[in-house]
């Protein structure tokens, strides 16, 4: 396999493309070749199935929705109160809303889990991984809750992002922010 990171990369960012836009049938080395403008045949030299190209999308899908570490300093410069929860979750809904294609292509992937063992074994630990570090990052902050805190706000984030992204326009723009502080007065 190639080992230009940059190219990879380029190639992994082109299939979440593909991804989102046409679901994972439509996921060919082909269309992720046209998607990243290479030549023909680039992306299967450097992904040795298409079920190692999934594995990476899932794999870097969280590095692409990962917070701005400038930004996110700034975030958490705040008092560790119910307010700078709130103001945590709003800026990831903001980040997903920035980056739909990411979150939709994560949608995707979670879908075609369910059809491909390995596929569900990596996503989960992926998955499983990035949870235990935001229940961490939650705790070290000395935020208000505990670990079935973050975990009740991470389901309810995730079907509000859901909504959000593939319905819109059932809950106003508006609305998101009240049910955002409203999820985190109850937990």
């Amino acid at each position: 396999m190639v080992r230009n990171p940059t190219r990879r990369t380029a190639l992994v960012d082109a299939a979440i493309e593909v991804l989102a836009r046409d679901g994972a049938r439509g996921l060919t080395f082909r269309a992720v070749d046209q998607e990243a403008r290479v030549p023909n045949g680039t992306a299967s030299n450097y992904f040795a199935s298409r079920d190692d190209l999934l594995r990476q999308v899932g794999e870097h899908i969280h590095v692409r929705l990962t917070p701005d570490a400038q930004r996110l300093a700034e975030t958490m410069s705040r008092p560790p109160d119910k307010s700078l929860v709130v103001r945590l979750l709003q800026e990831l809904l903001e980040r997903l809303q920035v980056d739909r294609t990411g979150y939709l292509a994560l949608l995707e992937l979670r879908l075609e889990a369910t059809r491909r063992p390995e596929l569900q074994a990596a996503l989960t630990k992926t998955i499983s991984d990035n949870l235990e570090q935001n229940i961490q990052f939650h705790l070290d902050a000395g935020l208000p809750g505990d670990r079935t805190t973050v975990v009740s706000l991470y389901l309810a984030m995730s079907g509000l992002m859901v909504e959000r992204l593939t319905l819109p326009d059932v809950l106003p723009e508006e609305e998101m922010n009240k049910l955002i502080s409203a999820l985190v007065d109850r937990t």
